[in-house]
């Protein structure tokens, strides 16, 4: 059975010209939603998936009506593929019943990995290069190493506890803890 997905970003557009080439490719049921594809709830295409069973095709009218990035497309159309459900994407041509296109969706997938590993040595890179100009990552400390010794000073005065010398400069008495600790402050 061949089961179609439709969806158009904004209000304004409509689905049209999808579901004209969803009909022409022979679908029996097509799913149509109206929602960004940016945005994690889409429920008709939750739906559609729900519904396909193994030996069914899921059809598209091209790879970002469905995904929102490659990532995406190759985790959707791979659980897919391990129930046994086909895909097509009418305008690229992608057909996962074939050889063929079972072979351009491990390209895909081989991308996909490729484009992850790339951005995972860039933030490596840049996290190292930042490193080696002095820079540390993370938030700034709430309290600075004057503040730290201060607030030993005060915890000096047994009229005076951590919760009130926590007030004092404004940070949670877990921040004020964790400050002494790290500096061996008292």
């Amino acid at each position: 059975m061949l089961i179609g997905y439709a969806r158009v970003s904004t209000a304004d557009q409509q689905t049209d010209l999808q579901l004209d080439a969803l009909n022409r490719a022979g679908c029996e049921k097509v799913y149509q939603e109206n929602v960004s594809s940016v945005s994690k709830a889409r429920p008709q295409l939750e739906e559609c998936i729900r519904s396909l069973r193994s030996g069914d095709t899921l059809v598209v009218w091209r790879l970002d009506r469905l995904g929102r990035s490659l990532k995406d497309l190759v985790t959707i159309i791979g659980e897919l593929e391990d129930r046994g459900i086909g895909f097509q994407s009418l305008t690229e041509s992608i057909d996962t019943t074939t050889a063929g296109g079972r072979l351009i969706f491990h390209i895909f997938g081989s991308l996909a990995e490729f484009e992850r590993n790339l951005i995972r040595e860039r933030t490596v890179a840049g996290l190292a290069a930042a490193r080696a100009r002095g820079r540390k990552g993370g938030r700034k400390p709430k309290m600075t190493p004057q503040d730290i010794r201060k607030a030993a000073a005060m915890l000096l005065d047994p009229t005076m506890t951590k919760t009130e010398v926590a007030k004092h400069f404004r940070v949670s008495r877990v921040t004020l803890d964790s400050s002494l600790a790290k500096n061996e402050q008292p």
